[in-house]
């Protein structure tokens, strides 16, 4: 029996995992599962994640991806003239009001590193991602406040389900880029 060749299927399993996770949570995550959401042979899943916490961290990865782009991806974040505090919070609110579940998940995963120290790596690599990001236009240390402030803002709008209130962004982000105010 030849084995067919599908360079995508690590992929398609990392995905799967994704919207396992999406729909189950966590708590629903099984190689099992996953291998019947991707319409893959569960030893597939096995064979390219011997556990479900490298699964998990792959998952991770790809989702911290999204808030990453966003951020890389908008144009007046790199702007030295640019309103920085104005931006970000015009560019959360963009991420907040796309896809919810994306954004939750992303928060789920982000937040299992709590309990599964396989994925705290992941987890500061998204921070550490984003601050670094942020530090072309501040410093290190303001960076690393404006990264704890958007994960707080997101944290909030997503556990008490209020809106986004894009003004209060703005104001509690320039109060961190230019204290005193």
């Amino acid at each position: 029996m030849t084995r067919r060749h599908d360079p995508e299927r690590r992929r398609r399993i990392i995905d799967a995992a994704i919207r396992v996770v999406g729909r189950k949570g966590i708590a629903g995550l099984s190689h099992r599962s996953v291998a019947a959401e991707a319409d893959v042979p569960l030893g597939s899943t096995t064979y390219h994640f011997a556990t479900l916490d490298e699964l998990l961290v792959a998952a991770l990865r790809q989702a911290g991806e999204g808030f990453a782009k966003v951020v890389a991806a908008h144009p007046a974040l790199s702007d030295p003239d640019a309103d920085l505090p104005g931006e970000l919070a015009r560019v959360l609110g963009a991420w907040l009001a796309g896809d919810r579940t994306g954004v939750e998940l992303e928060y789920e995963l982000y937040l299992a590193a709590l309990r599964r120290p396989a994925l705290r790596p992941v987890a500061a690599e998204w921070a550490q991602g984003v601050g670094a990001l942020l530090a072309d236009r501040t410093d290190p240390v303001t960076a690393r406040a404006l990264v704890a402030v958007l994960d707080g803002i997101c944290l909030q709008v997503l556990l008490t389900d209020t809106p986004y209130d894009e003004e209060y962004a703005r104001e509690v982000l320039a109060r961190v880029v230019r204290p005193g105010r």
